[in-house]
């Protein structure tokens, strides 16, 4: 079991620096998830731990030894890529038992250990199996194996899921979160799928462009982000965002509606809502005109306008609702307390 630190780690490819500063305390036995979209750095963040890429600038540590010059193989870590990295011509087990046969364990050893690994992942039956003879999932629990077996202070997960299907995807993830609980190994995994870092991570961290936007449990970004990346990035479907005017305690949209807010700043801000806010009411402020709506089953997420505004806007109504498009208008409230404000200029929250 470890504690990793990172800090102010930077990276430079050279005049070009990808990550700036970013610092995390993680405790032993914690899941956490680095999300983020494509080309924001979580990637060349996770290698970095993992000693994939070297560190430019800052610190790295683990157990509070600090590992910048170390070796992948001196760090005591295991890594699950996105494309299994398995052996083709060796079989599951001599796939999970390399790296315990490299470190010159006893055969007796690793038949132990292996075969731990497999009753845990169910993958007894497909001991003597060639990769080629086993589906996406399959293959994905023996790269887990081989990290298992080596009972690692910390494992690397890269985006180890983007290569199946939506449905084992959601099963594969819950396996992978119940197997490290079980194991109380400390974990760091990347992702760009905003649902796996809400349902997996103890905590997260938000990259953009190279900085953390924000470090937190999954409810903290989606109930308090801090930036308005993290606002319209975390949570499904994305937050909505409107300009507005604040002045004695309401905010004023450019479309002139008047909405009330706990602020008692006179500033340009740009106002947060999330679509499963919005409550349907017949003398609410917010006139919408719906030009799609997509009824997914427990609700239906509407698309439109607000009146006045070309911004586009989304509302998520429990339940199925059917309307015709560009001829129904409804009209919204929302509670003050679900409302977020973010400095017009630098995004950062108010609120």
């Amino acid at each position: 079991m470890a504690q990793v630190h990172l800090e102010n780690v930077k990276k430079r490819f050279g005049s070009t620096q990808v990550i700036h500063g970013v610092s995390v305390d993680i405790e032993d036995g914690e899941f956490i998830v680095i999300v983020g979209p494509s080309g924001c750095g979580k990637s060349t963040l996770l290698r970095m731990v993992g000693g994939l890429e070297s560190v430019s600038e800052g610190e790295v540590r683990i157990n509070n030894v600090r590992v910048n010059e170390k070796e992948p193989m001196d760090r005591d870590i295991a890594m699950v890529f996105q494309n299994y990295a398995l052996y083709p011509h060796m079989s599951v087990r001599q796939n999970m038992a390399y790296s315990l046969k490299i470190a010159k364990l006893s055969k007796d050893e690793i038949e132990v250990k292996v075969a731990e690994a497999a009753r845990m992942l169910q993958l007894e039956d497909y001991l003597d199996r060639k990769p080629k003879e086993l589906s996406g999932g399959q293959r994905q629990r023996v790269a887990m194996g081989r990290a298992i077996v080596r009972k690692p202070s910390v494992f690397l997960f890269d985006e180890p899921l983007s290569n199946l299907d939506a449905k084992l995807r959601v099963q594969m993830r819950l396996e992978i979160k119940e197997l490290q609980a079980k194991l109380g190994i400390t974990s760091l995994y990347v992702t760009h799928d905003q649902v796996e870092a809400m349902t997996m991570a103890d905590r997260m961290i938000v990259m953009n462009a190279g900085f953390a936007e924000q470090v937190g449990t999954p409810l903290d970004v989606y109930e308090q982000p801090q930036t308005l990346f993290a606002a319209q990035f975390i949570g499904s479907p994305s937050m909505n965002i409107l300009t507005a005017q604040l002045n004695g305690g309401h905010a004023t949209l450019t479309n002139g509606a008047v909405l009330p807010v706990d602020s008692a700043l006179d500033v340009a801000v740009r106002v947060g809502i999330r679509p499963e806010h919005l409550i349907t009411d017949p003398d609410g402020p917010l006139h919408f005109t719906v030009s799609l709506a997509e009824p997914l089953g427990a609700n239906t997420l509407l698309h439109g306008k607000l009146q006045g505004s070309d911004d586009a806007f989304t509302a998520n109504l429990p339940g199925i609702h059917r309307f015709d498009a560009g001829t129904e208008t409804l009209r919204f409230s929302i509670d003050p307390d679900n409302i977020h404000l973010f400095d017009a200029q630098g995004g950062n929250r108010l609120n």
